[in-house]
């Protein structure tokens, strides 16, 4: 018996591994691979295991993963957020409960049961849309921190919800608000409690475990207080999970905090996989089938009123309609903490395992649309024909400098690399104008007496009236591929004399955008290496003209020669690497020309050859090869290793 077990949880991993790896090449996140791993292993596959057998490990991974959430929890990241996220937070989720509620009570559900189904609906996925959004650059964008705040709220009422469950599981049968209103009133004791403890005993137990300089006493000590804190609350009639969530946030503001998170993850990652195969478990594809219509009908109306919510309250408080809706549809999808909510709702005998079946169908197909929604959620809410600007900001008159045509400047994006470039003109006294997206910022920019509008980039009217015909340079300085071909087009058509810069990350976009009318491509993160280059000849003596020579030559070769590099140990396939190849007398391109080596099929690029110690880059092309000369190769490794071969043996 235990042996056939071992197999099962083996293939069980194998599974898991093969699933991860596959949904991860489509673009979907792991977790749908740990609940296809449950449905095959479950019931409803091979029924290796039954979820009961795996609810009490699967359990700690709650834990840990609100232990982690505590981690996260600041206090003062929350208050400098408070108005979004006790505002609109709170708002977006006592909406969503109330009316998904409602709409569960009118269709037949117990009032508890409409409470559970509300409560799982209004929860979005803070791992899938926070993952998205930094991979995106979009967190400091204007909805990427209306996302946020929402999100955070939702984390914060799980909290609560943690506590009502076990309470409506002690009389099911009929809401007894004394009951409720004692285990709320105990949670706030308990919370108080764990939070003296954490205050007075916690950091003298890390600091004399710290002082041990033993990774492996830390790394228990982090494990036993998330566990002992857990069942402290679990003690009082609480949920475990709430008691690592007070421990986590206990720690979360002392100096440990980032070495709890690194110690607790490998665990947390491996319990909450094995918590989300248990959910996996759960699925009864013959109820799915059976009801295949009102799980599609449940999904296409529970992502419509989130984004119909969300949006409402955003345009209700004033926020551009573009900002609002791709907020909307970002937050539109069911969330991972769902499943946290159904699974104990099902273990609290507080939902029928028919309809958790279903709403966890709903929640995995949410959760596999959740990433191109995203994505694609700022062109969708482009594509709206009753976008516009908010006529407060958008339509407010641009005051032109009047001074000197020749020295105006139009800078579109007032980020960092904007801010920096309006700062220095300034200085030099030259007028210019700048347009950005962020409401935020440009209310904040306005009132300190910047001249910055609020105004996109990428439509030709708002470029005609900051006065682009007559302005005499453009910078553009956003860093999204997409905006910058659309901003240089339009600039170009309207400004068709006017110099225009554009900054990007790298040069990987060089030849277009000087294809499509750029006057001067400048790439932050090789340029940054050429000011490193400047200040290390400089501190070595050599003269101020002769390095500004070099990197403009460095310049008018377009970074060329800051791609090639002696590849290590680990060999990257993707990048250019650079290669020295010494002929020998008996070489086969001994006594040949540069030009008449075929380089272009060689799919290589010739970079200097080195003769008698002396290097001459690039080589000409009459240049006779000769014995002991190194060649300097460019190109991918397995280029290189043809055109190595070619050169020495033909």
């Amino acid at each position: 018996m235990e042996h056939g077990m071992f197999i099962h949880i083996l293939f069980m991993l194998v599974i898991a591994i093969s699933a991860i790896a596959l949904l991860g090449r489509m673009g979907l996140p792991a977790i749908l691979a740990y609940l296809l791993t449950g449905v095959v292993s479950g019931p409803s596959g091979f029924h290796w295991f039954t979820q009961h057998q795996m609810q009490s490990v699967a359990e700690l991974g709650v834990v840990l993963l609100m232990f982690t959430l505590g981690l996260e929890f600041s206090v003062p990241r929350l208050w400098s957020m408070r108005r979004t996220v006790f505002g609109l937070g709170s708002a977006q989720v006592i909406f969503t409960t109330l009316i998904a509620g409602g709409i569960a009570l009118l269709l037949g559900q117990t009032l508890v049961a409409a409470i559970v189904i509300g409560s799982a609906i209004a929860l979005s996925s803070t791992a899938i849309v926070l993952k998205l959004m930094n991979e995106q650059g979009w967190l400091r964008r204007r909805h990427g921190e209306l996302s946020v705040s929402v999100l955070l709220f939702q984390d914060l009422a799980v909290v609560p919800l943690l506590i009502i469950l076990p309470l409506l599981a002690s009389d099911s049968s009929e809401m007894n608000t004394s009951s409720i209103v004692s285990g709320l009133l105990t949670g706030i004791l308990a919370f108080i409690g764990l939070m003296s403890f954490g205050k007075w005993v916690l950091p003298r137990i890390f600091d004399e475990v710290a002082r041990s300089r033993s990774n492996e006493l830390f790394v228990l000590s982090t494990l036993v207080v998330a566990l002992v804190t857990g069942a402290f609350t679990q003690y009082l009639g609480l949920s475990m999970a709430l008691g690592a969530f007070i421990a986590g946030m206990l720690l979360g503001e002392s100096q440990y905090r980032r070495q709890l998170e690194a110690d607790i993850r490998p665990f947390r990652d491996l319990l909450m996989g094995l918590f989300f195969i248990s959910i996996g478990m759960l699925l009864d594809f013959s109820l799915v089938l059976q009801y295949w219509w009102q799980i599609l009908t449940i999904l296409i109306a529970a992502t419509l009123l989130k984004i119909v919510i969300v949006y409402g309250l955003l345009k209700l408080v004033g926020e551009h309609a573009k900002v609002a809706l791709s907020t909307a549809i970002s937050l539109g999808q069911v969330g991972e903490f769902s499943f946290v909510v159904l699974a104990l709702a099902v273990n609290y005998q507080l939902l029928e395992s028919q309809v958790s079946t279903v709403l966890v169908a709903v929640a995995v197909i949410s959760m596999s649309t959740a990433p191109w929604l995203v994505r694609h959620s700022v062109d969708i809410a482009k594509k709206f024909k009753d976008v516009k600007a908010a006529p407060s900001m958008e339509s407010e008159p641009i005051n032109l400098p009047a001074g000197d045509e020749d020295d105006f400047v139009i800078i579109l994006g007032y980020g960092r690399v904007g801010q920096t470039i309006a700062r220095f003109l300034k200085m030099e006294a030259v007028n210019y104008v700048v347009l950005d997206l962020d409401p935020t910022r440009v209310t904040e920019a306005r009132t300190a007496g910047e001249p910055v509008y609020f105004g996109d980039a990428c439509k030709m009217a708002i470029l005609k009236r900051a006065g682009i015909r007559q302005a005499s340079m453009v910078v553009i300085t956003f860093a999204e591929t997409r905006l910058v071909e659309e901003a240089l087009a339009i600039s170009r058509k309207l400004a068709p004399d006017a110099k225009i810069l554009i900054r990007t990350k790298d040069d990987e976009n060089l030849a277009e955008f000087k294809a499509a009318g750029a006057t001067q491509v400048i790439p932050e993160s090789l340029e940054g290496s050429l000011m490193l280059v400047s200040q290390v000849l400089y501190k070595c003596g050599v003269p101020l003209p002769r390095i500004i020579k070099r990197l403009e030559t460095e310049r008018r070769n377009h970074y060329q020669y800051l791609h090639g590099f002696f590849s290590g140990a680990e060999t990257d396939f993707t990048l250019d690497l650079l290669h020295a190849v010494s002929l020998s007398a008996s070489a086969n391109c001994v006594g040949k020309k540069v030009i008449d080596v075929p380089w272009k099929e060689l799919e290589v690029e010739l970079r200097a050859v080195r003769r008698k110690g002396a290097e001459t880059e690039p080589a000409p092309d009459d240049w006779i090869l000769r014995k002991n000369d190194i060649l300097m190769l460019v190109g991918k490794p397995r280029s290189i290793e043809k055109a190595e071969e070619y050169l020495l043996q033909g």
